[in-house]
């Protein structure tokens, strides 16, 4: 089964009780990138002077970056990548969310937290982590350990975002923080230099890095 890379990086932030790994606005602005870079990938946007173009309009199969790229098409003002992120973040994550339930991959279960708060939680069904994050998670740590000396490019991408996010203790909590980080600025720095696509991932991390300072300083 192929599933979107936004759809990949929800998986990774909800762990097997189904709920999620940091705060929701985080995920939502790395949802967004997610899109964003979905769409690059699929030659269907640009990085021209700093800002995003369309080049073409042509629906991708995934409906959620096909709705970004129709709100990006539509819009009459070229923007920043930045710009982008903020825009496509509102909410980002809960469609995501509804379109792995809707695809058997997650369930979607109502409880209450100290029996009082009422949450909704996001767990595999049958308590068993879903395949496809299963293989995406191994691909992930072989970049990171060294074992694959060629990542696929969207593991490369989760890896960017994972950076961005600092998620590297949630997603590898059984390497070394501070290599793991070292190892994920690496990929990103070697691999990406040169591609067209590189410049808008690399505006997207320091985007989601900007954001995710708003929150936390919002917060506190």
């Amino acid at each position: 089964m192929t599933i979107s890379l936004a759809e990949e990086l929800v998986l990774l932030a909800y762990n097997d009780e189904g709920i999620a790994y940091g705060t929701s606005t985080w995920l939502d602005y790395g949802v967004a990138g997610a899109h964003l870079v979905e769409l690059a990938l699929a030659e269907r946007i640009t990085l021209t002077g700093g800002k995003v173009d369309v080049i073409d309009t042509t629906p991708t199969g995934s409906p959620l970056a096909d709705a970004a790229l129709a709100t990006i098409a539509a819009d009459t003002k070229r923007r920043k990548p930045n710009d982008w992120v903020y825009r496509l973040s509102k909410k980002a994550r809960q469609p995501v969310l509804d379109g792995l339930v809707t695809a058997g991959i997650l369930e979607q279960r109502a409880d209450r937290l100290m029996r009082i708060f009422p949450v909704t939680r996001y767990p595999a069904p049958h308590g068993v982590e879903p395949a496809v994050e299963t293989e995406r998670r191994r691909l992930l740590h072989a970049a990171i350990d060294g074992s694959d000396p060629a990542p696929d490019t969207r593991t490369l991408v989760l890896c960017t975002l994972i950076d961005a996010l600092d998620w590297e203790k949630r997603v590898f909590p059984d390497l070394p923080r501070r290599e793991t980080k070292k190892r994920l600025k690496e990929l990103g720095d070697t691999h990406w230099a040169g591609v067209a696509v590189g410049r808008l991932i690399k505006d997207l991390q320091i985007a989601i890095m900007m954001s995710a300072v708003v929150v936390t300083t919002a917060a506190s």
